[in-house]
């Protein structure tokens, strides 16, 4: 591991005056020191933000959240109001990762988690994330678990955070501070799809820190449910993060976000905009899956997704409308 060294911001303001050239910020570290350790990160200072002043939960009149970016995992997915307004989004933290992992991590690294391929992970191996250009010997080599949706000749990656899955299913923002001031970004915007540029993963700026997610009221069936290769501390092969409003036996509204196979997490929008005003029946999602997934571009080694993601939008859906 390179050496580096380490600071504690007192303040938003302090984090962005020590977030210099080859500077990153430190939260909770669970995925961050992992690949420093690899030798795939290697920053001259980390600074800490993990102790300023966004631990906290608020609900606020309107039934929507505000989650501070130092809240950590096991909070949020132990928080009341959250399992009780927000389930899908309790659950999706609790499917992400072990207790231990979950005590440490934060709201805000979670979200910036780097996207998951075992070449980028691989310093030896070249990778297009890590240095542009040496190419990714991903779309030819171990692809099983990789994109099937908005993927590019550059980079076949992943997202793996759960909680970023249902978030985006929530039409969530993140509020941000940067050197220009602070801004909202819908989490939808906050992610992107590898272009030619796979090293970005999100559209933050240099210095940007997250301070906290906003999270409006949802007051309809929601879940979350991933597939994976084994019971526990498992990325997706594929995860759905779903809200299900029907009424007089016909879909009002729905929400869809789709985990595990994109460069980022994938809003459903297709299949939302095919069930909206549709009969709420097995049929009608049927048609609104197979809708979505038009879109798939599968590799040689991972075609499976599309059933899988398709069997799982039925299923999930078709047990929300019972609840509805």
């Amino acid at each position: 591991m390179r050496p580096f060294a380490y600071e504690r911001a007192t303040s938003a303001e302090d984090a962005l005056r020590r977030h210099q050239d080859g500077a990153v910020y430190l939260g909770g570290g669970t995925n961050l020191v992992d690949l420093m350790r690899l030798g795939v990160e290697e920053p001259a200072r980390l600074v800490d933000v993990a102790h300023l002043p966004y631990d906290r939960i608020e609900l606020r009149p309107d039934g929507s959240l505000v989650i501070g970016a130092a809240v950590t995992n096991s909070a949020v997915a132990a928080d009341r109001t959250v399992r009780e307004g927000h389930p899908v989004l309790a659950q999706a933290v609790l499917a992400g990762a072990s207790g231990q992992i979950r005590n440490l991590a934060t709201v805000g690294g979670n979200l910036l988690q780097r996207t998951r391929c075992s070449y980028f992970q691989d310093a030896s191996k070249p990778c297009n994330k890590r240095a542009p250009g040496s190419g990714c010997p991903a779309r030819e080599g171990e692809h099983h678990n990789l994109a099937i949706m908005g993927h590019s000749d550059a980079c076949v990656a992943t997202h793996p955070s759960d909680m970023a899955v249902a978030l985006a299913a929530l039409d969530a923002s993140v509020r941000v501070r940067g050197r220009g001031g602070e801004r909202t970004i819908p989490i939808e915007d906050l992610y992107r799809l590898p272009g030619d540029e796979p090293q970005r993963d999100t559209t933050l700026e240099a210095g940007d820190l997250i301070t906290a997610v906003e999270v409006p009221e949802l007051g309809v069936p929601s879940r979350y449910r991933k597939v994976r290769e084994r019971a526990s501390f498992a990325f997706a092969l594929v995860s759905i993060a779903a809200a299900l409003d029907v009424d007089g036996g016909r879909v009002r509204d729905v929400r869809l976000a789709l985990g595990g196979v994109a460069h980022k997490p994938w809003r459903a929008r297709r299949a939302e905009e095919a069930l909206r005003g549709a009969e709420a029946t097995e049929e009608s999602f049927v048609r609104a899956a197979e809708a979505e997934l038009e879109a798939a571009e599968p590799l040689r080694d991972n075609a499976y997704k599309v059933p899988l993601a398709r069997n799982l939008i039925v299923r999930t859906l078709t047990e929300l409308g019972e609840e509805s």
